[in-house]
């Protein structure tokens, strides 16, 4: 089940924070902290980085757009431990009562992909059939992901470039003008701001988002392939005992430490 995850508006926040501080402190006396914003680089920099996401990418592409900036701000939390004690009372089940058995009890199961790989076992289907259709559900999984986050980085890659066309045309502008010296200010604003607004744009919101969606498909990826070993072991009829030491294999050495501590507590009780 997925929740909101603050840290990513968390970390936004502390990132303009930290650089409107900055910006704050540095300005005291001089003016204040509107010589910081321009409208003319604003529109440089998304005029110019709205242009270049509309050329390279499809109408298609674009509409999923609101949903790959969602995924962001939320994270789901995969429990391996209930997952691998799902697939030991599915196995204990299966050789108990038989693979048709495990249809019946399939309201319990949250996760679509386990509940397709289980009734893919009970119509009988080879193991390793069952593993190329899951695997390849994982590979499509993979791929939608990969084009979701994609628009995330050429937007991080185009950010810094719109701005430092819009620093050239603020120095052009500045040369052209080197007789009226009340001109040179503002047309430096927008040579320096225009960078600023394209850097910070790509490091603090399109690089660190697509950074964090890639490590989230990993992570779902890694937990969809736990499931795949329990299917194949559920539908081969391994030993519970022996599915599960298979499947705590996969399981990092802290929360493997942390479990085996709680069984032993379990035991001294």
């Amino acid at each position: 089940m997925k929740k909101i995850d603050l840290l990513t508006p968390v970390g936004i926040f502390i990132g303009l924070t930290a650089i409107l501080l900055a910006i704050f402190t540095s300005t005291v006396g001089s003016g204040g902290i509107g010589f910081f914003f321009q409208w003319t680089s604003v529109f440089i920099v998304l005029g110019g980085l709205s242009a270049a996401i509309l050329i390279n990418f499809s109408l298609e592409d674009i509409k999923g757009l609101p949903r790959v900036f969602r995924e962001a701000f939320q994270s789901q939390n995969h429990d391996l431990n209930d997952l691998i004690d799902t697939f030991v009372n599915l196995s204990t089940k299966a050789r108990r009562e038989g693979l048709l058995a495990l249809e019946a009890g399939l309201e319990e199961v949250e996760d679509p992909f386990i509940e397709k790989g289980v009734l893919l076992a009970v119509d009988g289907i080879e193991p390793d059939i069952i593993k190329d259709i899951m695997m390849a559900e994982v590979v499509a999984m993979e791929e939608r992901h990969r084009k979701g986050r994609y628009i995330l980085e050429k937007a991080g890659e185009y950010a810094p470039a719109w701005g430092m066309i819009g620093t050239l045309i603020g120095l052009v502008l500045m040369l052209q003008n080197l007789n009226d010296p009340s001109s040179l200010g503002p047309n430096m604003a927008v040579a320096l701001l225009t960078t600023l607004y394209g850097t910070l744009l790509a490091n603090l919101v399109f690089v660190p988002i697509a950074n964090k969606l890639a490590l989230s498909t990993e992570e779902e990826v890694f937990v969809k392939q736990i499931a795949v070993e329990g299917v194949i072991g559920v539908q081969s009829g391994q030993n519970p005992k022996i599915l599960q030491e298979k499947l705590s294999a996969f399981l990092p050495n802290h929360v493997k430490t942390e479990k085996d501590q709680v069984e032993e507590e379990l035991i001294n009780d």
